[in-house]
C-alpha cells in the first residue's frame, strides 16, 4: 500500500489538480491512499477536495486538520495517519505524470535495499517563459528544479529527492525520527532544512535512496515567486534554516557549513565573472544576492 502525504496550506487554486493528476494515473485505486494534511486553511480548500472526492469517488482520501502551524508539523502528521508501508509526498501545487505512482510502486518491490527514492520535478512557469537572469543554482533554489537524467540509479554526487516529491518507506521515520518542527516553512515564513536534516540522518545510518526518471512532477511557479521580495525571503531563510540545523547538530557542524559557505563564494565569483565576460550580468548578478542573502542568514545577521 502507498500513502500519498499532500500537506497544504491556502492552495485552493492548485488542490483539486494535484489530486486529480493523481486518480487518473495508471495505479489502481486499490493500491493507495491519499492522506490530505490541512495545515489551518483559511481559502477554499476544503470544498475543493470535497468536489474531487465527488468526481473520484473511487479514491479512498482522508482529510485530516492539523492545528500547529509549520510544514514540518503538517508532514508528522500526514506519517502518523498512513496506513501505507510506501509514504510518497507530492507538492499541493503541483501536478504529476500517469506512471507516477506505478513507478515508485515497482520500483520499491523490486528493489527491497532503497529505502526512499524521488523524480524530477520540472517547472511550469506561469507567465509563460523563464526569467533570463534564471541559472541552474537559482532554478533548484526557486523551482524545485531535479533533473539527473532518464536512467534509473543513485542519486548523484551528494544529492538527494527534492521534498516535493519523494518516496520513503515507512520504516525510516521509525529509525531516524519524524521532521523536526523548527525547521521547514511555516506560514508565509520561507524557511527550510527539514529535508536535508532527514536525508543526512539517513545517510548516516546508510540507508540508500534512488532516482526514478519516470516518477516526473510538474512544478507551478506563479509569478510572484519570481518578484525580488519573494526571492530575498526564501534566500535569506535558507540560511537562518542551515543555522539552526547545524547548530542543533552541533559548533562543530556550524563551523564546518560556515566553511563550505567560504567555498561556495568562491564558485559564486567565478560564475559571476564568467557571466560577466559573457555578456549576462542579470545572471551573476543574482548569484551574487543569493549567496548574500544566504550568508547573512547562515551568521545570524539579519
Amino acid at each position: 500500500m502507498i500513502s500519498v502525504i499532500i500537506c497544504t496550506y491556502n492552495r485552493d487554486k492548485y488542490i483539486y489538480n494535484v489530486l486529480k493528476s493523481i486518480a487518473q494515473g495508471s495505479l489502481s485505486t486499490d493500491y493507495y491512499e491519499i492522506v490530505l494534511v490541512d495545515n489551518n486553511c483559511t481559502d477554499n480548500t476544503r470544498s475543493e477536495v470535497e468536489r474531487f472526492c465527488a468526481d473520484f469517488p473511487a479514491v479512498n482520501l482522508s482529510y485530516h486538520v492539523e492545528t500547529n502551524q509549520g510544514l514540518s508539523n503538517a508532514r508528522n502528521r500526514g506519517i502518523k495517519e498512513s496506513k501505507g508501508d510506501i509514504l510518497v509526498y507530492v507538492d499541493d501545487d503541483a501536478t504529476v505524470n500517469p506512471e507516477y505512482l506505478k513507478t515508485y510502486a515497482d520500483w520499491f518491490e523490486k528493489h527491497p535495499e532503497t529505502d526512499a527514492a524521488g523524480g524530477p520535478i520540472i517547472p511550469h512557469y506561469e507567465t509563460g517563459r523563464e526569467p533570463r537572469w534564471m541559472t541552474y543554482f537559482i532554478k533548484r533554489l526557486l523551482t524545485g528544479y531535479l533533473y539527473f537524467g532518464n536512467k534509473p540509479g543513485p542519486f548523484p554526487g551528494d544529492n538527494y529527492p527534492g521534498g516535493g516529491n519523494a518516496a520513503y518507506r515507512s520504516s525510516v521515520f521509525r529509525k531516524v525520527g519524524l521532521y523536526n518542527v523548527e525547521l521547514g516553512r511555516n506560514g508565509d515564513n520561507l524557511g527550510g532544512g527539514e529535508e536535508k536534516d532527514i536525508f543526512d540522518k539517513m545517510k548516516r545510518e546508510g540507508m540508500r535512496f534512488s532516482y526514478l526518471p519516470d516518477a516526473i512532477l510538474y512544478h507551478s511557479i506563479p509569478a510572484y515567486k519570481l518578484e525580488p521580495d519573494y526571492f530575498n525571503r526564501l534566500t535569506k531563510g535558507i540560511g537562518q534554516s542551515e543555522r539552526a540545523r547545524t547548530l542543533r547538530i552541533g559548533k562543530a557542524s556550524y563551523r564546518k557549513r560556515k566553511l563550505s559557505e567560504l567555498k561556495k563564494w568562491c564558485a559564486t565569483i567565478l560564475l559571476w565573472c564568467f557571466y560577466l565576460i559573457t555578456f549576462r550580468p542579470q545572471r551573476g548578478n543574482m548569484l551574487i544576492r543569493f549567496r548574500r542573502n544566504v550568508t547573512l542568514g547562515l551568521l545570524g545577521k539579519l
